[in-house]
């Protein structure tokens, strides 16, 4: 990876939240998607206000000749597509798609990092003992400076969220923060582009 330090504005990671919801744990885990939702959202305007890269990672249902704008349709046109218009991407966010938990096994997501000049990543989405706590660990033996925003990321599990949370601060030395007091900064809007 190519340091840059006091001009890495940091990346906002957005893991999962394009969903169609249609999974055997949807219904445990709506409640909490209905919280993080305004977080998620707020988190987005700051980053996208600083210019810093947005990026969403994202399962493909199984879809493999889809792509994300089909992702997005897809996940829009569901019964609740509700959670996702508001944290759907804009034309200037990127889009990864992942076939596993972690948002770095076999996606390009550690060589676009490299690219934007990104060390540091603040990961929000879900599901937070599954997804986001195996993500901050690839992120983690990446180098990379991890936070998490604890208030933007949902759950199934109550208690299994909370152990997450407390495993990624202690293991891997991860910031846990609620998403107002997480900022971005550094990047001028369009500076982070992939050449």
């Amino acid at each position: 990876m190519s340091a840059r330090h006091d001009d890495d504005p940091g990346a906002l990671i957005v893991i999962d939240m394009i969903n169609t919801y249609e999974h055997k744990d949807a219904e445990q885990l709506l409640p909490s998607v209905r919280e993080v939702v305004p977080v998620i959202t707020d988190l987005l305007a700051a980053a996208r206000a600083s210019g810093a890269p947005v990026i969403y990672v994202n399962d493909n249902f199984g879809q493999w000749r889809s792509h994300h704008g089909e992702l997005v349709e897809a996940a829009m046109a569901g019964p609740h597509g509700d959670l996702v218009g508001p944290v759907r991407p804009d034309d200037d966010s990127l889009f990864v798609v992942k076939a596993r938990h972690s948002i770095f096994y076999e996606t390009p997501l550690t060589y676009l990092l490299w690219q934007l000049g990104v060390r540091k990543v603040t990961l929000c989405g879900q599901v937070t003992e599954q997804c986001v706590l195996y993500s901050a660990l690839d992120a983690h033996i990446r180098h990379l400076d991890v936070t998490v925003a604890a208030d933007a990321v949902a759950h199934i599990h109550p208690h299994l969220a909370e152990a997450a949370l407390e495993m990624m601060r202690i293991n891997l030395g991860a910031r846990i923060a609620n998403g107002k007091d997480i900022g971005f900064g550094g990047g001028v809007a369009g500076s982070w582009r992939v050449s």
